[in-house]
């Protein structure tokens, strides 16, 4: 998966976040505790393994989409230095959901738009299945039926895509729907 910039981020759907997080996070074989301050913990050992944590989300090529994530969630307090999400502390977080609030308040909101999650859902679907390689160990025929199978069940998400985009362009006034 290539990047995702912070400007496609800010665009982006839940479901496309998580998903590129799901699919391209450098962190999945970290231990989880390097993103957490434990309780208790001295604040020089915090200092070098969120450190560590930072140098690893720095290489990250869905750190954006981390970030935006965190963000949406509210993660993160102005008062307390305790986790590193998208390579930003706690505070960091903090400070910037409290600078661009109203932005977040609209993306939370359209994260909510039941219709434009399923077709985020939808769009994730018809990616997987277009790229998943039908199964050829039972000879031609087999072959021939799971390459076909996979046909069907790609036009009908591409259809069922189009069928959403359609309503809501027309909802939207939309004079010739695309």
């Amino acid at each position: 998966m290539p990047s995702m910039t912070p400007t496609q981020a800010r665009h982006a759907r839940r479901a496309v976040l998580q998903a590129a997080v799901d699919t391209a996070a450098m962190c999945p074989g970290a231990d989880p505790e390097l993103f957490f301050r434990g309780d208790r913990e001295p604040q020089i050992t915090w200092q070098a393994r969120r450190n560590e944590a930072q140098r690893l989300c720095s290489a990250c090529p869905v750190r954006a989409a981390c970030e935006e994530l965190a963000l949406r969630d509210g993660d993160g307090r102005l008062d307390v230095d305790d986790m590193v999400r998208g390579g930003l502390t706690g505070p960091e977080l903090a400070a910037i959901r409290a600078d661009q609030d109203q932005r977040l308040a609209a993306a939370v909101d359209a994260d909510r738009d039941i219709e434009g999650r399923r077709l985020d859902e939808l769009t994730i679907e018809l990616r997987r299945a277009a790229i998943k390689s039908p199964d050829k160990a039972g000879g031609h025929r087999t072959h021939d039926r799971a390459q076909a199978a996979q046909n069907a069940e790609v036009r009908s998400l591409v259809a069922r895509i189009r069928q959403i985009r359609t309503a809501r362009r027309a909802r939207a006034g939309w004079e010739a729907v695309a």
